[in-house]
This record gives structure tokens, C-alpha cells and sequence, in this order.
């Protein structure tokens, strides 16, 4: 027989898929090749990883004034975050006994570079091109920098215009990356 809920389980309040599709739609857009080809992102797990936690915060970041749900999905798709992250370890080989440490790092990251990510976008383009120097490019390439704080500004108004509904149901896209022409 089945039960209509388990007592050990969170309720998921957005579908499994919906989650599956919007974190899908982070990471292949973090993995665009121009990125890394023109936009100055190292390619590597610590460049992809921070490309990553850019398309994360954005996202997060428009859930937030989403009217209804919103909360719900931000934590859902964290957790799917944390989950892949968790996995990727696994598949590198780290130990069961390392995997935490890795884990609070990564959340240290996480929310460290929110912080300054969601400070340089309410101060200017500037601020947030330093931010992303700095915790993307390793301090170098200002002018990549500066393109990829006008692709996260750009990202951060189309996310703001879609919908709440299209958003819950992951109806969205992410803008295309900015070519060189694009940005001058």
C-alpha cells in the first residue's frame, strides 16, 4: 500500500522535473563555449565552477521577487546545486570523510561571492566587473571582466521580465553571451 506522504521526506513543492530542467538550463548555459573562448573564463573546474555560481546567483536572485513560490523553487534548486556538487565530488574521488569540508567550502563560495555580487549590481557595471574579476577571472582581464558584468546585467533584466509563472515552470531563457561586437 501506498502512503499519501512520507514523514521522512521534504515535501517538494515545485515537480522534480521543472527543478531538473531549470538547474539543466544553469549549467548549459555555464558551459557556452564563449565563455571560456572569448570572454576570458578559465577552463577549468574552478573557472567553470565560479561560471556556474554566476547563472546560480542570477537566477536565485530573480526567484527572490517572485510573488508566490519563488522561496520554495530558490531552495529547491539550491539543494539540486548541492546535490551535483556533491556527486561531481564523488566522481572526482573524494573521500566520503573529505566530502563535507568540500561542501562547506563550496557554500562558503556560494554565498560569499552573493554578497558581492549582489552588492557591485546595486552600485554599477564597474563594481560588479571588479566582483567578477576577482572571483571569476583571478583578478586579471578587466576588459573580459567588463563584458561579463554587462552579460550578467543583461541576464539580470531579461530574468526580471519574465514572468512569474514562466519562471516557476522554467519557461525561460538566458540571453545568449555577448560577443565582442555586442559589447562596444
Amino acid at each position: 500500500m501506498l502512503w499519501p506522504f512520507n514523514h521522512f521526506r521534504k515535501p517538494r513543492l515545485a515537480p522534480a522535473g521543472t527543478i531538473e530542467t531549470i538547474y539543466g538550463m544553469i549549467v548549459t548555459q555555464a558551459r557556452e563555449p564563449i565563455f571560456y573562448r572569448d570572454l576570458g573564463v578559465p577552463d577549468t573546474v574552478n573557472g567553470r565552477f565560479d561560471l556556474l555560481l554566476l547563472h546560480l546567483w542570477l537566477l536565485l536572485r530573480r526567484l527572490r521577487a517572485a510573488t508566490q513560490g519563488g522561496a520554495e523553487l530558490s531552495q529547491a534548486v539550491f539543494d539540486r546545486f548541492c546535490e551535483d556538487m556533491d556527486d561531481n565530488l564523488r566522481e572526482m574521488g573524494v573521500g566520503d570523510q573529505t566530502v563535507p569540508k568540500r561542501m562547506r567550502a563550496f557554500g562558503e563560495a556560494f554565498y560569499g561571492r552573493v554578497q558581492a555580487y549582489d552588492q557591485a549590481i546595486e552600485t554599477s557595471s564597474e563594481a560588479l566587473a571588479q566582483a567578477i574579476s576577482k572571483n571569476i577571472l583571478n583578478g586579471t582581464g578587466m576588459d573580459q571582466a567588463q563584458r561579463l558584468a554587462a552579460y550578467a546585467v543583461a541576464a539580470d533584466a531579461k530574468l526580471s521580465q519574465a514572468g512569474d509563472p514562466a519562471l516557476l515552470l522554467g519557461s525561460f531563457k538566458f540571453p545568449a553571451p555577448l560577443r565582442e561586437d555586442e559589447t562596444s
